[in-house]
């Protein structure tokens, strides 16, 4: 009889659930998932949370496999040596192998005021801390958004929708990995929807009161309620254990997924850092991250060389409140190229992926194995810079990754 395999999952978010859910593929695996939450964040509708025009959350029974044990608990330390995880209660969890998968969050915005008054989103805990805030202020006040990524750019729009007086404060360019026409077209759609937009080096956050926000061209906007988007950080978890990580926090791996450190433990997600290199945090590449961790983990469990990652991205798509968004493509190398399809048919595009999302995670959950787009051919650009990298050139990551 085949010995057992205990392997645990730490995270319950994109990238945990779809290794999670691979995992059961074999019956001699015994897979546990520890997750501060008793439910599924589905992060990609945090805004919708924010304006009151949807749920964020989904039953793990939804998209979980049966044969997972789901553990409501926060890891404190991963104890390697000893192969074995503290949780917060007080109790601890034994692992053959572990897969790290913990996500990201809000990052420390390091800008006077800002811990103190503004309402960071990347998280449900944030989300549902900023509902009754925004439902506690008349709807004339005036509402800043600062950050003009995929979720600065979603929040204000679902906000000015709902007849909020919003800003959009970029601190640089509006939706950074657009092309230039796409960009004109999230332009016209947020000036339509009564958005005031300020871009440029002059439109960064210098300070945040209770009711203003300072810009650095002495500006000050007045804002009674101000939403921080900009930045993303990752849990210290690996640091605090004693793993190797990039200068953010993310564990660093191989191109397998692999601890550089240790063998047994792989990582997925936005908590990931493979060669140094992490990808775009994103679910897009979360949930093959967590197809490619579980695949990792059962090659070695059959004696086989574990794939390495062949990541490959194929557009950026924004919700511009409920009627349209815009469906941004890019090439193999993840940059974006003229193509996009903006209006109702970008905004029917972007609910078609929401929804396409928790589709895949409960058909690998109702048959472990059959997801594959982590097996689609791309990464030209990635290898590009692995090849930089081998031969110490530079290389601008956030282009080619």
């Amino acid at each position: 009889m085949a010995e057992n395999t205990d392997v645990v999952v730490i995270g319950g978010g994109y990238a945990g659930v779809m290794a999670a859910n691979r995992l059961t593929q074999r019956d001699d695996v015994t897979v546990t998932l520890i997750n501060p939450r008793p439910t599924f964040v589905h992060r990609v509708r945090l805004h919708q949370l924010v304006g009151g025009t949807g749920a964020a959350v989904v039953d793990y029974r939804e998209v979980l496999a049966e044969g997972v044990r789901l553990v409501v608990d926060s890891v404190t330390r991963i104890d390697a040596a000893g192969r074995h995880v503290e949780l917060a209660s007080g109790g601890a969890a034994g692992y053959d192998y572990l897969v790290y998968a913990v996500g990201s969050g809000s990052a420390d915005p390091q800008v006077p005021g800002a811990p103190e008054f503004a309402y960071p989103i990347a998280t449900l805990e944030e989300a549902e801390r900023l509902r009754p805030v925004l439902d506690s202020v008349p709807a004339t006040a005036a509402v800043t958004v600062v950050g003009a990524g995929p979720a600065g750019i979603e929040t204000a729009a679902e906000l000015a929708e709902q007849g909020r007086t919003v800003t959009l404060v970029c601190g640089g360019v509006l939706g950074p990995y657009l092309h230039t026409r796409g960009r004109r077209s999230v332009a016209g759609r947020l000036a339509a929807l009564g958005v005031s937009v300020l871009d440029g080096s002059e439109a960064k956050v210098t300070a945040v009161t209770r009711d203003a926000v300072r810009l650095a061209d002495g500006r000050e906007l007045p804002s009674a309620v101000t939403v921080w988007t900009a930045g993303f950080g990752v849990p210290d978890l690996a640091a605090r254990s004693g793993l190797s990580t990039d200068a953010l926090g993310r564990l660093l791996t191989d191109e397998t997924l692999t601890s550089v450190d240790d063998d047994r433990i792989v990582a997925a997600g936005d908590s990931a850092a493979p060669s140094g290199l992490p990808l775009r945090m994103s679910c897009q590449a979360a949930m093959p991250l967590g197809a490619r961790a579980a695949d990792t983990v059962l090659s070695r469990l059959t004696k086989k060389q574990p794939e390495t990652l062949n990541q490959s991205f194929g557009a950026q798509c924004i919700s511009l409140g409920r009627g349209t968004g815009i469906f941004q493509f890019g090439n193999r190398s993840d940059v974006a190229v003229w193509f996009h399809i903006d209006g109702r048919l970008g905004g029917k595009m972007k609910e078609t992926v929401c929804k396409g999302i928790v589709k895949h995670l409960a058909d690998e959950a109702h048959k472990p194995g059959g997801y594959r787009l982590h097996r689609v051919k791309g990464g030209a650009g990635r290898q590009k810079a692995l090849e930089a990298l081998r031969a110490e050139a530079p290389v601008d990551v956030e282009r080619v990754c």
